[in-house]
């Protein structure tokens, strides 16, 4: 591969702000390396909508977490011990096992709610424009 390519710093000397990219950009590698693939999930994107929708059959939203903190969007999972003393699995094929899952979100993109629907966590982001990245006119003096 190209040399010139792989050497960010080149682009610094014609960009300002972009540092703060590049950054989040090896945070979102750091979550995408450390990810198992459980649990499976979408995300559906509508206009300035997102939904991230998470399959958790058999998890009691009690043990769940969701975090958002510094443009990370945390998903845990901590299942209390069940004593089963009482019952004698055949077959488990319903996995409760901890997880940790993280999404990495952009500067504008905000968690507005989560909800559990049929074994399925939900949880909505929007994407909210602020006022001085819409688009004006400058007036000249």
């Amino acid at each position: 591969m190209n040399k010139a390519l792989l050497d960010i710093n080149k682009l610094t000397p014609y960009a300002v702000g972009f540092d703060k990219i590049f950054n989040d950009m090896h945070r979102y590698m750091e979550h995408a390396s450390a990810s198992t693939g459980y649990p499976p999930y979408n995300i559906l994107k509508e206009g300035n909508s997102f939904k991230i929708e998470i399959a958790l059959a058999g998890v009691n939203k009690k043990d769940l977490s969701i975090e958002v903190s510094d443009g990370v969007l945390t998903i845990m999972h901590d299942p209390a011990e069940i004593d089963n003393a009482q019952e004698t699995w055949l077959h488990r094929g319903i996995a409760q096992r901890k997880f940790k899952r993280h999404f990495t979100l952009a500067d504008d993109v905000v968690v507005e709610d989560a909800e559990m629907v049929n074994g399925m966590l939900q949880i909505y982001l929007q994407r909210i424009i602020p006022e001085e990245k819409k688009p004006r006119t400058i007036k000249i003096k």
